[in-house]
Parts: structure tokens; C-alpha cells; sequence
């Protein structure tokens, strides 16, 4: 249960009494989990605020539910990447400018984007009453993380804050993270295998996507890398199911 207590602390602001997992790799087994309760929550006030009928500012809520939640720890790692993707010339630049905790200009303006993005889609999802997308979206932006941290190396030589999350992942933390994704899925989804199928397709091209730019970018990932994956993760499936649902009628 210790790597309960880590990925809690990790991921929320939520006060979790006991001890820290010896191997930090051991918390991503939760990171689902974490991500169910966050998205209960988000997807709770996002109800909460439906009562008055005004979907935008359901939707402001949802996202403001999300970043105090977790004290934005993963939307400073989206904008330190793009300031490091796209403001450096080379690997060694690139990581040097994600390390820095100033935000530039293309953190920036990413950041206005992606917020645009997910409260227009937002509020959509809350209209349609599309609460089981809003919380699949946040479980599978965690499971993203595990599938980076398992899959693909730690990008620093030097080691790094996330360095003891990735180094010593693999296949067990894959299993079991994919296996608990998928019953929460079924269960959200009523059982219901098109929507299940087509949530995990968008959590597996995204993270595959990001991987494949990380390590292009800086030949492995760091924290920020597996915040980002997590943020691009959960704004596309959430589209999806905006989408899905659309088509369908």
C-alpha cells in the first residue's frame, strides 16, 4: 500500500498519512486509481455546477477542479516542454530550458491553447451529460504516464526528480496499470466495448505520439515529458468522446 501512499502524493494535493514505496517505479501500479478519484472529483464538481444550467462555467470549474487538485503539477511539465521542444536547437538546450521554472513564450501560448481546447470541449461533454468520458479521460492521462515510464528511458544522464519513477519501470507496472484502465473503463462505460475500445485507441496513439517526439526531442523522457503526455492525453480523449458521442447521432 506504500505505493498508494507515493502516487497520491505525487499526483494530488491530498493529505496521505504513511510511508513513501522504497522503489518510487512501485507507485505508477496506482496511478489509475489516483487518476479515478481525481476524475470523480473533477466530474463531481463539473455536476455540482450543471444544477444552474450554465455549462461554461461547469466546465471553468471542472478545469479549476483539476489544477488545484493536483497543484498543476502537470501543466507546468506541458509548458516546460514546449518551451524546451520548440526554443531549443539541441538536446543538451532543450533539457537546460525545461529545467528552467520560468515559462516562455511557447509554454505559454501552448498553455492558453490547451485550456481553450479542453473548456470548449468541456462544455460540450457537460451538455451532453458525458461524465463517464470526463472521468475516463483523467484515469487514462495517468495510465500515459506509466506507458511512457515503462516504455522509454530517463532522458537526463544525471538523473532527475522523476528519474526514480522511471528507472525500474516495465512490464509489471505496464500490466497492471493497463489492467486496472481497463476494468474502470468497462465500468464507466457500461460494459459497452465501442467506446471503451475507442478511448483506449486515443490513450495509446497519444502516448504513442508523445513518445515518439520525446525521444526525437531529447532521446528519452523526464517528468515533464510524462506531465505533458498526461495533459495531451486527457484533452484528446476527452475530444473523443465529444466526438464519439456526436457521430453517433
Amino acid at each position: 500500500m506504500r505505493g498508494l501512499v507515493t502516487a497520491f502524493r505525487t499526483l494530488t494535493v491530498l493529505p496521505v498519512p504513511g510511508k513513501d514505496v522504497a522503489r518510487f517505479c512501485n507507485a505508477f501500479h496506482w496511478f489509475p486509481v489516483v487518476g479515478l478519484l481525481l476524475g470523480l472529483i473533477q466530474a463531481g464538481v463539473g455536476y455540482l455546477l450543471m444544477v444552474f444550467g450554465w455549462s461554461e462555467i461547469a466546465a471553468a470549474g471542472v478545469l479549476l477542479a483539476g489544477v488545484l487538485s493536483t497543484r498543476g503539477i502537470h501543466v507546468d511539465g506541458f509548458a516546460d516542454v514546449a518551451d524546451g521542444f520548440f526554443g531549443g536547437g539541441s538536446v543538451e538546450k532543450r533539457l537546460h530550458i525545461m529545467k528552467d521554472s520560468a515559462v516562455g513564450s511557447f509554454g505559454a501560448l501552448a498553455l492558453v491553447l490547451l485550456f481553450i481546447f479542453k473548456w470548449v470541449i468541456l462544455v460540450k461533454l457537460l451538455s451532453l451529460g458525458l461524465y463517464d468520458w470526463i472521468v475516463s479521460g483523467i484515469v487514462l492521462a495517468r495510465l500515459s504516464q506509466v506507458l511512457l515510464a515503462s516504455s522509454l528511458p530517463y532522458a537526463r544522464s544525471e538523473g532527475g526528480t522523476a528519474s526514480g519513477f522511471v528507472d525500474g519501470a516495465g512490464l509489471p507496472h505496464l500490466v497492471s496499470s493497463i489492467s486496472v484502465s481497463v476494468i474502470v473503463l468497462l465500468v464507466l462505460f457500461d460494459g459497452m466495448l465501442l467506446p471503451f475500445g475507442f478511448a483506449l485507441l486515443v490513450v495509446s496513439v497519444s502516448a504513442g505520439l508523445s513518445g515518439f517526439l520525446s525521444l526525437k526531442k531529447i532521446r528519452g523522457v523526464t517528468g515533464d515529458v510524462l506531465g505533458a503526455s498526461s495533459e495531451i492525453t486527457e484533452a484528446l480523449v476527452w475530444g473523443a468522446g465529444a466526438l464519439f458521442f456526436i457521430s453517433r447521432f
